[in-house]
This record gives C-alpha cells, sequence and structure tokens, in this order.
C-alpha cells in the first residue's frame, strides 16, 4: 500500500483530534511536517507524536515557510481559525497540493467562488471536512430516501446544542472579524450542511431568528425554511446550553429516518412500525480515511468547495433575515 504524505497545518485542540486519529493510520498516511506559530500547541503536539513513539516532524511557524523550504508533500490538513481557510487553502492548491479542508470552508461567497475558481486552475483536489457528507450514516440516509423508503420528505426538524457560550468565552471563535460568525457558523454549520446534503435540494425561503446572549456573536438560533421542492425545515441552534449533541429528524409520509449533524447514528421508523429501529452503515476512522478514499479515486467527492459555496449563501440568507427580522426569498 502506497503512502500518503500529509502536512498538517494547524495545531490546535481539533488539530491535535485529527492527529491522533491520522497517527493511527501510519500503514496509509506520513506527517512529514507541522505549521504551527504557537509554541504551547507545538508542545501539545509533541505529546501526541511521543504517545504513538513517532518523532516530532520539522515544524514551521508560517505556512509561507513551509512551502519555500519545507519537505515535498501530497497533501495538506488544514485546521485553523476561519478567517485563515482561504489564503492558506489557496496557496496549498496553487503548490500543487491537495487539500482536506476544516469547515466552514472560507468566511462568505466570495472567498468561496474564489477557491472554486483556485481548484478549477490547479486541478486539485479540494474536501471541505463535513463529518456527516464525509459519514457512511448519511450517505446511507440519502440512499434510504431515494428508495422511496420513508416515502415523500416533507419536513425535517433538527437541533444542534453545546456549552458553546461559555466554552469559548474571551477565544477567537467569538471574535466575528477571524471567526466569520457564532454558534450557528462553528459548530451549528454541522448540522445545515447535513440537512441540505440529506435533502439535496435548495433553500429558497428563510426566517431566523438570532440572540447574541450578551456577546459579539449569535449564541442561539431558530431557522425556519422551505426548499424548492416545498420541504419544510426547522433548525435550532441553541450555544447556552450544555455538552454538544444533536438531533436530526427526516420526516416522510411514510417513515422518519433519525440521524445526528456528525452521522454519528441512523435510525429508521416505517409506517405500520412501533419504533425506530437502527440500521447498519459502514464505520469509518474518520475524515481522513473518507479523504484518502476520495483521492484515490474510490469515493466520489461528497465535500467539494461547491458545498462550502452552498453553505455561505444560505448563511447569508439566514443572516439577512436575522439582522433585519425578516422573511428572505432568494434571488
Amino acid at each position: 500500500m502506497s503512502v500518503t504524505t500529509v502536512v498538517m497545518i494547524g495545531c490546535g485542540g481539533f488539530g491535535r483530534y485529527h492527529l491522533g486519529n491520522i497517527l493511527k493510520m501510519r500503514d496509509s498516511t506520513k506527517v512529514v511536517a507541522i505549521v504551527e506559530p504557537s509554541k504551547e500547541m507545538i508542545e501539545r503536539t509533541s505529546e501526541v507524536f511521543k504517545k504513538f513513539d513517532i518523532p516530532l516532524p520539522p515544524v514551521y511557524a508560517r505556512l509561507d515557510e513551509f512551502l519555500k523550504s519545507g519537505p515535498k508533500t501530497e497533501t495538506a490538513f488544514i485546521i485553523t481559525p476561519h478567517n485563515m481557510h482561504f489564503p492558506q487553502t489557496k496557496a496549498c492548491l496553487e503548490a500543487g497540493i491537495d487539500v482536506l479542508l476544516e469547515k466552514p470552508m472560507v468566511m462568505n461567497e466570495k472567498e468561496a467562488l474564489d477557491l472554486i475558481d483556485a481548484r478549477n486552475k490547479t486541478d486539485r483536489l479540494l474536501v471541505v471536512a463535513f463529518p456527516g457528507s464525509l459519514s457512511s450514516a448519511i450517505h446511507k440516509a440519502k440512499e434510504l430516501i431515494a428508495e422511496n423508503a420513508i416515502g415523500q420528505v416533507v419536513q425535517v426538524a433538527a437541533l444542534i446544542y453545546q456549552d458553546w457560550k461559555e466554552s469559548q468565552k474571551g477565544k477567537w471563535r467569538q471574535v466575528p472579524q477571524i471567526s466569520g460568525g457564532g454558534f450557528l457558523f462553528d459548530s451549528g454549520s454541522h448540522m445545515i450542511n447535513t440537512v441540505v446534503d440529506i435533502l439535496n435540494d435548495d433553500i429558497d425561503i428563510v426566517f431566523a431568528i438570532q440572540d447574541k446572549k450578551d456577546t459579539p456573536v449569535d449564541i442561539c438560533s431558530i431557522i425556519t425554511a422551505k426548499t424548492t421542492r416545498g420541504i419544510l425545515i426547522n433548525l435550532t441552534g441553541a450555544g447556552f446550553s450544555i455538552g454538544c449533541d444533536s438531533e436530526i429528524f427526516i420526516v416522510g409520509t411514510k417513515g422518519i429516518i433519525r440521524t445526528g449533524a456528525w452521522g454519528e447514528r441512523l435510525e429508521m421508523r416505517r409506517e405500520g412500525e412501533k419504533n425506530l429501529s437502527p440500521v447498519k452503515f459502514g464505520k469509518s476512522k474518520g475524515v481522513w480515511e473518507q479523504f484518502l478514499k476520495v483521492r484515490s479515486g474510490e469515493l466520489e467527492n461528497p465535500c467539494p468547495p461547491e458545498v462550502g459555496l452552498r453553505f455561505a449563501r444560505l448563511m447569508d440568507m439566514i443572516n439577512a433575515s436575522a439582522d433585519n427580522e425578516k422573511v428572505v426569498i432568494k434571488k
């Protein structure tokens, strides 16, 4: 089996989480470099490598330094603050590097369009790391809907909740110039993307109410929407709660599918059945394993940059509705 080389760009908490999964896959992946400006994060990253008895690879404070003098790499995994996603991804693509990019892809529609243009010009691979879109559970849910297992889909009810307000207080995720938004743009993006992915339909009408809870960004959100095919959607983002979890119910005329924003579960209840029952789906080692499958041609890219553009445009509608306290209709 060939081994894919990767540079890890960003080694904060989520970066180290993904790194731990990647280091378990040493038969298929080799981390050749780290790009991280924080000495504290580098020290914590070193501990992750020690756990797997692997030497810490070369570390670079800046991406441009790595691209100029670092070891050659086939791929990059970018897990940095949101405002850095666009310039770092564009630089990697233009350097001939395939990219797995942490969600949300970019800060706005313009950056999304420019990144699609860069992907097209360089002919490199770009996958957005939405775990839902990359999960076997969501792929299976889409198959069931296509097979008419629950009849015509008529409504969706989704909730994501987390102790986000307190856990992110004083951190970059609550600085809009860096984060691009609040709870809905961050953790809530998983819920929004998974719902839209499952339905495979455009959202035409949005009405949103948001509450910042005395912070600079949205914390609590309620969104009511309608798709082109007439499916009604209710999305709740509760960032002033406990833990971190989600629920998504796809309601059909002949059944119901229950899943989660990350594709962490899949259940179904058909007409005539009394309870939801588990649906079998393939297990995954995470987004990196799925990225490798896309790169090898084993799996069609389920999360190209067009997914990031779709999310950016939908967030523009949600924000416009919340800011102006009115229904927004897609032009």
